[in-house]
C-alpha cells in the first residue's frame, strides 16, 4: 500500500496543545480565567505532518493483514477499541465540529470495511478514551462503547465527562449516557454551567460483577480520578474523587517538582479475585492501587523514575528524567508492568541566572519559537507587571547591560497569548518568561503555556520571579494562602541576567518493571536507536512511543504504536525488552492508538493511524 507523505503545517488550532519540555507540571485551581494554562491530561497534537521527511519503510516479522483509509483531516484520527467483529477509531479534535467514531467491520481481516460513524455531542470531541467492554448486572446485558468528551471550543457550551452508547449491534448504536461525570467541581479551573461535566481526557470501564464502574480523567480538578458506578449505565453516580498527590504522598517524586503530576490514562484488571487499577500519573509515576472498593482505594505501588534518566544515560546523555507516565499495561501472569513514557520534545531547557551563577526550572511556551539546537536566549529581565490590557502600558524595553531584554511578567487576569501582544507589540524584547501567581494552584508549580507569539516564551514558578527580580522575603506558604503578592515595583525595572541554552534529551521511550508492591522496581528500559540520536530530532516526524498493548496469551509480548516510528514488537527476555518487528508504510505513518484482538484462532493487533484510519497486523516472529 503506498500512504501517501503529509508535509504541510498544523493547523493553528491543534498545536495550541502541549509541548512537554522537561519539567513538571502543576494541577488545576482556583483561577476562573483560562489563561491557556495547560495544566492537565490533554492530548499533545504534534504529529507526523509538521515535520519534513519520514522513517525509511519497511518491515520484519510483522504482515499487514488489511487496512482501512476513513479519508481523515490531517492528524484527524486519534484512539482505537475493538469487540468481536467491529472496531471503533475515535475522530478527534480535527474533525471539529463533526467529531465522532468511526465504526469499522473487520470480520474479514484482510478487507475492513466502514460500516457507520457515531456522532459526537454538540462541540466536543473524543480523545484517547476509547473501550468497548461487555456488562452483565441485573440491569444491563450488553456491549457497552465508552467515548472521553473535551470541547472543541471552550470558550462556547459543550459536554465533558464521557458518552455510553449501546453497540450490542455494532451497526445501530444506541445512546445511553451523554456527557456523564464530574457535575460538583470544587474551584474549577474554567467556570462552566453546573449542568456540565468537567471535561475529560480519558475513560476506563469494568464490570465487578454485581456491578460495574468506570473511571474519568477530570481535566479541571486536582482530584482527578473519578470513579462512578454505572450498575445503570443510563444514571451514572460518582462514587469516589481520588487526587493521587495527596492520598498517596509516596508518589511525589521531588527532583521532578512537588505537586506535578496528573492523571492521563489508566486501566483496570482483576487480578487474584482483586480489582487492581494501574493509573499513569505524569510525573507522579505508574501506580497500582487495590479499587475493589472504589470508595476506598488503597495504595499498591508506585515508581520513581531514574535520575540521571537511564535510557538517555545508556545513549551517553546525561539529563534529569522527564516523568511522564502517559500509558501503562500489565503483561498476561501480571508479574511485569510495561509503560510508555511519552515525550515530544527532544530537547530541554537549561535556564541560568547568570547574576547569580545559578540554575532554575522552566518550561516552554507551546506556540512560540522554541529553545533548541539552532535558537539560545539571553538577556536582562525588565519588570512589565501583568501587561494585560487594564494594567499601565507595557514600557518599551529600556537599554540594559547586556544589550537586550526579556519581559518578565507576572501571570493572571488575561490570557498569556495576550500578554505576549502586549509584550511584542511595546516593542525590543527578545523573550518572555511568566511567573507564576498566587493561591494553591500557583507559587512555585510549574505549568506549561498554551500562548502564541513570535518570540521565545518561558514560564517559570514564582519563586524564580521574584528572585529574578532580586525581591526578599518570598514564602511559598503564605503564596499559596494567596497573602503575599508581588511588592510594588516600578514597570521597566531591570533585574537579573538570564541565558536559556537547549540540551538534547530524547523522545519517549518505554519502562518495563517488576510488578509488586512498595517502590516498583526497574528492569529496563527500551526505546529506538533514532531517539537518542540527534540528527533525528527533527525532520523525520515524532519518534516517541505513546502506547502499549500487551499480548493476552503470551506473558512476554508487547506491541506499541509509535507515532513516526510505525508499529512496535518486542518481548521480554531474561527481564530485557528485546525488540523483534517493525512496520512503517511508504510515506510514513503516525500511529496512536494499539489494540490486540483474536480473531480466527490468531492473534492480530489493532493500530490507529492519525492521518489515514485503521491497520491491522499480525506478528510473524517466535
Amino acid at each position: 500500500m503506498l500512504r501517501r507523505c503529509l508535509t504541510s503545517p498544523l493547523a493553528t488550532a491543534v498545536v495550541l496543545f502541549l509541548l512537554l519540555t522537561g519539567s513538571a507540571v502543576a494541577h488545576p485551581g482556583s483561577a476562573v480565567v483560562d489563561d491557556g494554562a495547560i495544566d492537565s491530561a490533554v492530548e499533545a497534537a504534534h504529529q507526523h505532518g509538521h515535520e519534513e521527511g519520514h522513517l525509511p519503510p519497511g518491515s520484519e516479522n510483522v504482515d499487514l493483514i488489511g487496512s482501512v483509509d476513513v479519508s481523515p483531516p490531517e492528524g484527524g484520527i486519534a484512539d482505537v477499541a475493538v469487540k468481536g467483529d467491529y472496531a471503533y477509531l475515535n475522530a478527534w479534535l480535527p474533525y471539529c465540529p463533526k467529531a465522532g467514531v468511526h465504526v469499522v467491520d473487520i470480520s474479514d481481516p484482510t478487507a475492513p470495511a466502514k460500516v457507520g460513524f457515531i456522532r459526537a455531542n454538540k462541540n466536543s470531541y473524543h480523545g484517547e478514551g476509547a473501550q468497548v467492554i461487555h456488562v452483565d448486572t441485573k440491569h444491563f446485558d450488553g456491549d457497552l462503547l465508552f467515548v472521553n468528551n473535551e470541547p472543541c471550543n471552550s470558550a462556547m457550551p459543550y459536554d465533558g465527562g464521557a458518552n455510553i452508547w449501546n453497540v450490542t449491534d455494532p451497526t445501530h448504536p444506541i445512546p445511553v449516557a451523554r456527557g456523564v461525570g464530574d457535575w460538583d467541581r470544587i474551584n474549577p479551573r474554567v467556570e462552566h454551567p453546573s449542568s456540565t461535566a468537567s471535561q475529560s481526557h480519558s475513560v476506563f470501564a469494568w464490570d465487578a460483577g454485581d456491578r460495574a464502574y468506570m473511571v474519568l480523567v477530570d481535566n479541571e480538578e486536582a482530584t482527578d480520578v473519578d470513579i462512578m458506578d454505572i450498575t445503570k449505565p443510563w444514571a451514572p453516580v460518582m462514587v469516589a474523587e481520588y487526587d493521587l498527590n495527596e492520598r498517596f504522598p509516596q508518589i511525589v517524586q521531588s527532583d521532578l517538582g512537588d505537586f506535578s503530576s496528573f492523571l492521563h490514562d489508566m486501566v483496570v484488571k482483576e487480578i487474584d479475585g482483586r480489582f487492581i487499577m494501574l493509573v499513569s500519573y505524569w510525573d507522579g509515576g505508574y501506580v497500582t492501587m487495590d479499587v475493589t472498593d472504589p470508595t476506598n482505594a488503597t495504595y499498591i505501588a508506585d515508581n520513581d523514575f531514574g535520575n540521571p534518566d537511564p535510557e538517555a544515560l545508556e545513549s551517553g546523555l546525561t539529563v534529569k528524567p522527564e516523568g511522564n507516565a502517559h500509558e501503562a499495561e500489565f503483561s498476561k501472569d501480571n508479574d511485569y508492568i510495561v509503560a510508555a513514557d511519552e515525550d515530544f520534545s527532544p530537547f530541554g531547557v537549561t535556564p541560568r541566572n547568570t547574576s547569580e551563577g545559578k540554575d532554575f526550572n522552566a518550561t516552554q511556551g507551546s506556540g512560540t519559537p522554541q529553545i533548541d539546537d539552532e535558537r539560545s536566549l539571553s538577556g536582562d529581565v525588565v519588570w512589565v507587571g501583568q501587561a494585560c490590557d487594564a494594567d499601565a502600558a507595557v514600557p518599551t524595553a529600556p537599554s540594559t547591560p547586556s544589550g537586550s531584554q526579556i519581559a518578565l511578567v507576572e501571570r493572571g487576569v488575561c490570557t498569556f497569548t495576550e500578554k505576549m501582544g502586549n509584550v511584542e507589540a511595546a516593542g525590543g524584547y527578545e523573550g518572555v518568561i511568566v511567573f507564576n501567581r498566587e493561591g494553591s494552584d500557583g507559587c512555585s508549580d510549574l505549568l506549561n503555556m498554551s500562548i502564541e507569539g513570535s518570540i521565545p516564551a518561558l514560564f517559570v514558578g514564582r519563586d524564580v520571579g521574584w528572585d529574578l527580580l532580586d525581591l526578599a522575603g518570598y514564602n511559598d506558604v503564605a503564596c499559596r494562602a494567596s497573602s503575599q503578592p508581588t511588592p510594588a515595583t516600578p514597570l521597566g525595572t531591570v533585574g537579573d541576567a538570564v541565558t536559556v541554552t537547549a540540551v538534547f534529551d530524547g523522545w519517549g521511550y518505554v519502562h518495563l518493571f517488576r510488578n509488586g508492591a512498595g517502590k516498583l522496581v526497574e528492569l529496563d528500559t527500551y526505546a529506538i536507536p533514532e531517539a537518542h540520536d540527534p540528527a533525528f530530532a527533527s525532520g523525520s516526524g515524532d519518534m516517541s512511543v505513546h502506547e502499549v498493548a500487551m499480548s493476552p496469551t503470551r506473558n512476554e509480548l508487547a506491541y506499541f504504536s509509535y507515532y513516526a516510528a510505525g508499529f512496535r514488537v518486542a518481548t521480554i527476555e531474561d527481564d530485557q525488552l528485546v525488540e523483534q518487528g517493525f512496520f512503517i508504510d511508504e510515506g510514513g505513518n503516525n500511529f496512536w492508538g494499539v489494540e490486540v484482538w483474536q480473531h480466527g484462532g490468531k492473534e492480530y493487533v489493532l493500530a490507529s493511524d492519525r492521518d489515514y484510519g485503521l491497520y491491522i497486523f499480525e506478528y510473524t516472529g517466535d
